[in-house]
């Protein structure tokens, strides 16, 4: 299974993603109104994005907004595998928390 599954196509960016089209992702994450703004898998895409294009407090933000969240859910990620929301915000900021701290 590819795309973005239970989402309108674009709305959380995924296929913008998997080309490596960060901007394109951040564009249709934040153009897209049909999603919630809380919505944990629209952002940890947007988290992604903006941590391959360099900009580590914005992406920050968002994995913490993750965690902070009451809302966790069950998300098929890219290899087919599933994580919880939290676990993956958690795995996320830390991998964001090493990059920053090895530079």
């Amino acid at each position: 299974m590819t795309g973005e599954i239970s989402y309108p196509k674009e709305s959380i960016g995924y296929e913008a993603l998997m080309r490596g089209d960060n901007e394109r992702a951040v564009f249709q994450i934040m153009a897209n109104e049909q999603v919630s703004s809380g919505d944990p898998a629209k952002l940890l895409n947007l988290g992604r994005a903006y941590a391959r294009m360099g900009h580590t407090d914005e992406a920050a933000k968002m994995f913490k907004a993750v965690l902070d969240s009451r809302d966790s859910v069950d998300l098929v990620l890219a290899d087919g595998s599933v994580m919880n929301s939290k676990v993956a915000a958690r795995k996320a900021y830390a991998s964001l928390q090493r990059r920053v701290a090895t530079r």
